[in-house]
């Protein structure tokens, strides 16, 4: 399960050690540690990582083949950690130590700054592939984060970037060795603590309207007709 450390002023949650899918224990667990980098005072920053073979694999699909009646409820839920993670009133970093993918994926886009493994891995949104349609929100936040072009292909493609063909194309901001890619985040955020606070939330909020709008709908997520 996620866990949440604290290096001087810069938060890192680890994300844990295996695929990290969105199972709502881990989702609630998210929500706890984010709850507590927003009430903390003074200068910080946050810092997502993961340890192992795996950022996040995205949605928890054998959980929600189970539970279909709760399809709406958990589309929601994870909406709304898209919208939070997005509008969240500190400098935010996700250090790609691993696969990132599909939901996982959206996850990091949802976070100002992404640094990513350069030699191994892939950042990929896999639904043209495994024939799930993004939902409103979730092609609302892609569109939000990414440039048109880079937004279309990673999208109607289902590539497979690596670390450095994501850097180049504006996905992440650096790709780095293996053993640097949790402490280049660490610097990163450590480098923008000061900007935590109402501005900057308030900043967040009116750059992504429209994207943050579509998240938090909770009449249609799905988009249905």
């Amino acid at each position: 399960m996620p866990s949440l450390d604290r290096h001087d002023n810069v938060f890192v949650l680890d994300l844990g050690d295996g695929e990290n899918r969105f199972h709502p224990d881990w989702l609630t667990a998210v929500g706890a540690a984010l709850d507590e980098v927003e009430k903390a005072d003074g200068p910080r920053a946050l810092v997502t990582a993961a340890t192992g073979k795996f950022y996040s694999n995205g949605l928890d699909l054998d959980w929600l083949f189970a539970h279909t009646d709760q399809h709406q409820d958990y589309v929601v839920s994870v909406h709304e950690l898209f919208a939070r993670m997005l509008s969240l009133p500190v400098i935010t970093v996700a250090a790609l130590q691993g696969h990132t993918f599909a939901a996982g994926a959206m996850f990091s886009l949802a976070h100002d700054f992404r640094v990513m493994r350069a030699d191994r891995g892939f950042w990929c949104l896999p639904e043209a592939d495994i024939n799930i349609p993004f939902t409103p929100g979730m092609a609302a936040l892609i569109q939000s984060r990414l440039a048109p072009q880079t937004a279309h292909e990673a999208m109607l493609t289902a590539r497979r970037y690596g670390g450095s063909d994501a850097a180049a194309t504006g996905i992440v901001d650096r790709a780095v060795g293996e053993d640097a890619v949790r402490s280049a985040a660490i610097e990163l955020a450590q480098a923008q603590v000061n900007k935590a606070g109402d501005t900057l939330g308030t900043i967040k909020a009116r750059m992504y309207a429209s994207a943050l709008a579509t998240l938090r709908d909770t009449t249609n997520p799905l988009g249905a007709a």
